[in-house]
């Protein structure tokens, strides 16, 4: 179970793109929640083991915001649980759970992408495949998950778009830029025969040892690229897909056309880059207008 939760952790740092301390404060409630069912000997996550651990926290006086936190900090664990196929059925199904306000997504201003995409040495093949991700990534909106499992068959650089599996198991066709397709065409040419060492693989993004690129793995390239262009501020690879979206739909773009590009299922999903982009029209507004 500890492997689990480690990499339900990894999870949420790369894909979810929470903070630190967020993650940590995910850690410290699901320790709790995994003792406590060594504690009772249970085998498996059940109803009755979730009833047990709600009433010892009852017991135990936390607050009530505290419980509310660490019931829900268990259903985000058991719903990975459930994605990943380790875990059947949702024992939590019945039980009360907080409803948490959605929290407006972080992005990067165009500035900052300029400066991250910058970032890599081209003349390293490291630093080449560097950029080809973070332009791909930028350029589709993909989710991490979908980057790194990316074949180099879904990837037509003649015509100009990429075919990716998102949730659901569901395919979506997504266009590529210029730029970004310049990028991928010097990699796919001068770099991946490096990194494949003459042995096949169907991956097109990997590491200079010829294995498949990780979530973690890339998260930790963001990361280095983001310190070089001297960005500070907490960074992920969903910040980036965050980036996509804010940044279509301040230059004009349509919410469907942002939604299907995506791959969310409902519109309501993507509106939420319609409350970013109000902020930044009335940070403009007030910074611009002489009577603001």
């Amino acid at each position: 179970m500890d492997i689990q939760v480690q990499r339900f952790l990894d999870y949420l740092l790369v894909e979810r793109g929470l903070s630190g301390n967020t993650i940590a404060s995910y850690g410290r409630d699901l320790a709790q929640f995994i003792e406590f069912a060594r504690e009772v000997n249970a085998d498996d996550i059940t109803e009755e083991v979730l009833t047990q651990f709600l009433a010892r926290l009852r017991r135990d006086k936390y607050a009530t915001t505290s419980v509310a936190r660490k019931l829900a900090a268990v259903r985000s664990f058991l719903k990975f649980l459930r994605r990943e196929g380790v875990l059947r059925g949702d024992p939590m199904g019945l039980m009360d759970s907080p409803k948490p306000g959605k929290m407006l997504p972080k992005t990067l201003t165009e500035d900052e992408i300029v400066r991250l995409l910058q970032a890599p040495d081209l003349s390293d093949d490291n630093g080449l495949r560097d950029r080809a991700m973070i332009e791909t990534l930028y350029a589709t909106g993909l989710r991490v998950s979908e980057l790194i499992n990316l074949l180099v068959e879904d990837v037509n650089l003649n015509v100009g778009f990429l075919r990716c599996i998102g949730k659901g198991s569901k395919e979506r066709v997504v266009p590529l830029g210029e730029v970004a397709i310049e990028i991928l065409t010097l990699y796919l040419d001068k770099v991946r025969p490096v990194f494949t060492k003459g042995q096949r693989s169907e991956f097109l993004f990997l590491t200079n040892r010829g294995k498949p690129m990780t979530r973690v793995g890339f998260w930790k390239i963001i990361k280095k690229h983001a310190r070089t262009a001297g960005i500070t501020r907490e960074i992920t690879p969903h910040v980036l897909r965050h980036s996509f979206a804010t940044h279509l739909l301040e230059h004009g773009a349509d919410i469907r056309s942002i939604q299907e590009m995506l791959g969310h299922a409902s519109v309501a999903t993507t509106q939420v880059y319609t409350h970013v982009t109000r902020d930044h029209l009335r940070e403009v507004y007030k910074k611009s207008h002489p009577r603001a």
